[in-house]
């Protein structure tokens, strides 16, 4: 996730904020900048104005509605490279409050039903039951792939997570060795997986059956890095590799005292 100083946005210490509209459901021109800066933040003004057509007064006003809810905050960019003299560029990010108004629906309820389910029937039924609740998204995804060259497979699959909501992109992976990164914006059960991990380390199961190829975790929403990264192993030369990656994805993948997985999980392997 792209960093930088938080300047503005969000309420004062000790005032009471009103409820968090539900963006995911509003369409106007307000609710389209706010999705943009969930999907492309941190963004600067000018980007939103170029990307969404609309002039500097008319992103302002939305900006500044925005901010003023606490559903977005401004920060200074952090540069690439040296940096020249004058002010740093301003970006826009959701704030926790602005993500919570993208529908984190029925969150304790669902918290409470695993915290239920794993003191009766223990930690292996939180399990089994997040793998049973991916394989309905894997059914529905898998015929969206298949045929799909595997360099063009990432990109099919942030479209299908994106039209669930999940606002995904990919991208060309910036660590040595090439590869992918898919990165997930939103994630409707943030709050659940904060408290059960198993939910997101039956979704990274999932991409790796789907891809045909092993992934990593790298970052998460419910850890707090504020997106969810998972790493794509590129096709080439892991082709003849595949069943010995298969059997090793058990061994490989652990997690680390926070719930973060940091192995790699190979097509048909746990965390």
């Amino acid at each position: 996730m792209s960093g930088g100083q938080k300047t503005s946005g969000g309420s004062a210490p000790g005032v009471p904020r009103a409820p968090s509209p539900d963006l995911g459901a509003e369409t106007g021109t307000r609710a389209r900048v706010a999705r943009l800066i969930l999907e492309q933040g941190p963004i600067t003004a000018s980007s939103l104005g170029e990307r969404l057509g609309l002039t500097p007064a008319a992103i302002r006003r939305h900006l500044d509605n925005l901010m003023g809810e606490g559903l977005v905050e401004a920060r200074d960019a952090r540069p690439l490279g040296r940096r020249g003299r004058g002010r740093p560029a301003r970006v826009f990010a959701v704030t926790e409050a602005g993500r919570d108004a993208f529908v984190h629906g029925y969150d304790d309820l669902a918290s409470s039903a695993l915290r239920f389910l794993a003191e009766r029937a223990g930690p292996g039924a939180v399990t089994e039951f997040a793998r049973r609740q991916v394989a309905e998204l894997e059914e529905r995804y898998r015929p969206l792939l298949e045929g799909v060259p595997p360099q063009q497979r990432v990109r099919k699959l942030a479209e299908a997570l994106s039209s669930d909501g999940y606002a995904a992109a990919a991208d060309r992976a910036p660590a040595p060795g090439g590869g992918q990164q898919l990165c997930q914006h939103h994630c409707p059960v943030g709050h659940v997986a904060a408290e059960f991990p198993e939910l997101c380390e039956a979704e990274v199961e999932a991409f790796a059956r789907l891809l045909g190829t092993p992934v990593r975790r790298l970052a998460t929403i419910a850890h707090g890095d504020g997106i969810c990264t998972t790493h794509v192993t590129p096709q080439e030369g892991t082709q003849t590799s595949t069943q010995h990656s298969t059997e090793a994805g058990a061994a490989s993948g652990t997690a680390d005292g926070d719930g973060r997985e940091s192995g790699r999980l190979s097509p048909g392997g746990s965390a």
